[in-house]
């Protein structure tokens, strides 16, 4: 019987994110992950983890923001 060559895993492409901080949250940044044994990009990708795994297809409608969020007076108008 002749064996089945594997699939080839589908390349990852990865695209960069970049923001400034200041001297004194790089230095607290660089404290709590030298702390905890961990890098700042560790970090970032746990604490963002939720939003950046969980939405890729759509977005639930209790996340999205409507053009007119304030609407404490249309119910008052109405009646």
């Amino acid at each position: 019987m002749p064996k089945r060559k594997s699939k080839k895993r589908k390349k990852i492409k990865y695209r960069k994110v970049i923001f400034k901080l200041s001297a004194k949250q790089k230095k607290s940044l660089d404290n709590y992950c030298a702390a905890r044994k961990t890098t700042p990009n560790k970090l970032i990708k746990k604490s963002i983890g939720r939003y950046i795994n969980n939405f890729s297809k759509n977005v639930p409608e209790e996340f999205c923001i409507t053009e007119n969020q304030l609407n404490l007076f249309e119910k008052e108008q109405e009646s």
